[in-house]
């Protein structure tokens, strides 16, 4: 099982551009608005501080001061110092109980065959060998038949190239008519 995390998470273009904070942004707002969303999305959080935010960033200190205004901030949630983005976090949780379910649902279905493959066993224990059939296998075939009303051009049906030296064949190919 992998245990990394979500490479991505998706983003509603109509669901920011609609949002009155956003709209009131300058460019210089929604660039720090988008870094820190892409931080905490990676790291989970980022500082509250503006100092060590520039520091973590790699911005400017006065560019950080100018840019992160209430419009950003309404984007985030202060906790213990530092910034979550609370809308990526439940996106992030609901990624966790999708993969969950899908691991449920997983092992119900490993379950299911393997109980399927137990019991044909046990049916194969029991019934006698002239009427033993074997448990289906999974192949990579398709199971589309080809229609035998035309042979195809790799369909190819001659007499010739079945030479058995047994009496009963001899006799079917001799009265089959679809052969001929």
């Amino acid at each position: 099982m992998q245990n990394r995390k979500p490479p991505a998470y998706q983003e509603y273009a109509a669901a920011i551009l609609v949002n009155r904070h956003f709209r009131l942004m300058t460019l210089e707002e929604r660039g720090l608005l988008f870094t820190l969303r892409l931080e905490c999305w990676e790291n989970k959080q980022v500082p509250i501080s503006s100092c060590d935010l520039a520091k973590y960033t790699g911005c400017d200190i006065t560019e950080i001061e100018k840019a992160l205004t209430d419009n950003v901030k309404t984007f985030f949630e202060e906790k213990n110092g530092f910034f979550l983005s609370p809308e990526l976090e439940d996106y992030r949780t609901h990624l966790a109980h999708r993969k969950e379910k899908q691991s449920q649902g997983g092992k119900l279905g490993s379950r299911i065959t393997n109980n399927k493959r137990l019991a044909n066993t046990k049916d194969i224990t029991s019934t006698p060998s002239s009427t033993l059939q074997l448990p289906h296998q999974v192949t990579n075939e398709s199971l589309v038949q080809t229609s035998t009303d035309k042979p195809s051009q790799t369909q190819f049906i001659k007499k010739e190239v079945v030479s058995i030296n047994d009496p009963w064949i001899k006799e079917y190919e001799a009265n089959d008519t679809y052969l001929k």
